[in-house]
């Protein structure tokens, strides 16, 4: 057996960028930054900054496009794979690439949206790759701005 998951709180790099698929089948793309602070060898503190891109899905990638921008911190599960090419100055390069089962934003940023309310869907058909480890219950926030259970909490 084998697993590949994979947690990551950050924020948005850039807006996300939604397209469709030939068969009507909603893609988003965009980055999330993690940030951590070492000590280096001098002893000085230093800030490392990871970045991921991110790839979701169906009804979540219309969601993450609709309430999330720039800036805003995120909660979100995942695969992750090495994506490998080489630049034009024909030097090899990597990236981490993430196809995200579960987008939650857990800030209340300014962007519309109500803070810790997921923005994901159950996904279906249209060769969008299918969700796993689904958490609380539906994939929409609610239209009324109503109680947020405990289960749809990110932490």
């Amino acid at each position: 057996m084998s697993f590949n998951k994979i947690i990551i709180v950050g924020n948005l790099g850039r807006d996300p960028e939604l397209s469709y698929t030939p068969q009507g089948t909603a893609v988003c793309k965009f980055s999330v930054a993690t940030n951590e602070r070492r000590r280096d060898k001098a002893g000085e503190q230093q800030d490392i900054t990871t970045w991921f891109r991110v790839t979701c899905w169906g009804k979540q990638a219309e969601n993450v496009s609709r309430y999330l921008s720039k800036g805003r911190k995120v909660y979100l599960e995942g695969r992750l794979h090495v994506e490998e090419w080489t630049d034009r100055e024909g030097k090899p390069r990597q990236s981490l690439e993430v196809n995200a089962s579960d987008v939650q934003f857990i800030d209340s940023g300014g962007g519309g949206g109500v803070e810790g309310i997921p923005v994901r869907s159950q996904q279906s058909g249209g060769g969008a790759p299918s969700g796993g480890g689904q958490r609380g219950g539906g994939g929409r926030p609610p239209a009324d701005g109503g109680d947020i259970e405990d289960d749809e909490i990110p932490f």
